[in-house]
């Protein structure tokens, strides 16, 4: 393959995502209704690891990923592996129960998710969901600059001229949904509110808080 696009000598090139792929999908802002999974997987404390991409289709992403994950010949359930997940959606409550019941079925496994955004916040079923995961042992992040740009190097087929030029979102954003994350781990009512009017407006971002928010958030987040 030629050295032109992608990082040069990798093996890893045929299964990147292109640049404006990864833009569409990440962007805080942009709400893109499909969502793009960016994993690795690590077997056993190797030092080698193993990436791909995968999407929606009829079913959610995790879905897809937990069923062909299983179902690979090279999968060993009683082998120790460490599993993260760069979603651009967080999960929705349906998908966390079938990840829970996964986890538990392979206790092996150890999950890592770092999220661009959070699916439909404001439903409780997807609150509850993740609070699940996190009660089962998942570590959720929002993604950062730090992941963004580790995404970038290790799944996004970028020129080589290009590998400093990765998206860097506004900070604001990523806090808002740092505190929504923290609102809903810790059990409190929702504070970011989104507005969306159509696809061709700029998303609003907006922030509610209640006494309960300034007691219980931790004041560093602010």
């Amino acid at each position: 393959m030629s050295s032109e696009t992608g990082p040069a000598a990798d093996p890893t090139l045929r299964r990147r995502i292109e640049p404006q792929e990864f833009g569409a999908f990440f962007d805080p802002q942009l709400l893109r209704k499909e969502t793009c999974l960016l994993y690795e997987i690590n077997w056993g404390g190797r030092h080698s690891v193993w990436r791909h991409t995968g999407q929606n289709t009829d079913r959610h992403a995790e879905i897809n990923f937990i069923e062909k994950f299983t179902s690979e010949r090279y999968f060993c359930p009683f082998t120790r592996c460490s599993i993260t997940w760069f979603l651009s959606w967080s999960p929705c409550g349906e998908c966390c129960r079938a990840i829970v019941e996964f986890l538990s079925r392979y206790p092996n496994v150890t999950l890592f998710i770092y999220v661009a955004r959070l699916y439909h916040h404001t439903d409780e079923r997807n609150r509850q969901g993740l609070r699940d995961l996190c009660r089962r042992g998942v570590t959720i992040r929002i993604m950062t600059e730090q992941e963004c740009y580790y995404c970038w190097r290790n799944f996004v087929n970028y020129s080589p001229s290009n590998e400093a030029h990765w998206p860097r979102y506004p900070h604001l954003w990523v806090r808002m949904y740092v505190l929504e994350l923290y609102c809903i781990l810790l059990g409190l009512p929702p504070c970011l509110k989104i507005l969306r009017r159509n696809q061709n407006q700029l998303t609003i971002f907006n922030l509610a808080f209640q006494h309960c928010h300034f007691q219980r958030l931790p004041y560093y987040i602010f």
